[in-house]
């Protein structure tokens, strides 16, 4: 997925953050899903956030803690660098793949989890790439899971 650079305009976001704007629409730019995870950076300073409409605007919020000592406030110019967080439906393996697509539901809700949760079911399908059989099984157990709206495998 291409990073995509601009410039933008800091605006309040209220309770002491900073809403930065996004000024395309990434379901068009990168691939339609219900949340935008994304990492970059804003003026050079790494960030990691999610794309949602405030107020009638597309953005990320900066919240208090991130904006404590870097001068960044509203009404700013900023220079922002962002892209799609985590592994993308184009970096899967096939066979998951495969499957998310034969499950619209289960591939929607996956597209929507942040990363931690997208890499750690990768993690426990990749742990079996020896074992054919096994890998087939988890796959299928992780749709379920998703299609049942669960971020991670019970423990």
């Amino acid at each position: 997925m291409s990073q995509q650079s601009y410039q933008a305009v800091a605006h309040h976001g209220g309770k002491g953050r900073v809403l930065i704007p996004v000024p395309f629409d990434p379901d068009v730019v990168w691939q339609a899903k219900l949340r935008h995870h994304i990492t970059g950076t804003v003026n050079g300073m790494g960030i990691r956030g999610v794309i949602e409409i405030v107020g009638g605007q597309r953005g990320f919020m900066l919240g208090p803690a991130w904006l404590r000592g870097c001068g960044l406030a509203p009404g700013d110019e900023l220079s922002v660098v962002i892209a799609p967080e985590g592994p993308q439906r184009a970096d899967l393996p096939e066979d998951f793949s495969a499957a998310l697509e034969a499950s619209p539901r289960a591939g929607e809700f996956f597209d929507g989890l942040a990363q931690f949760y997208r890499r750690g079911y990768l993690r426990w399908i990749e742990a079996t790439k020896r074992r054919p059989d096994v890998r087939t099984e988890r796959i299928r157990e992780v749709i379920q899971l998703l299609e049942a709206g669960r971020k991670e495998r019970p423990k």
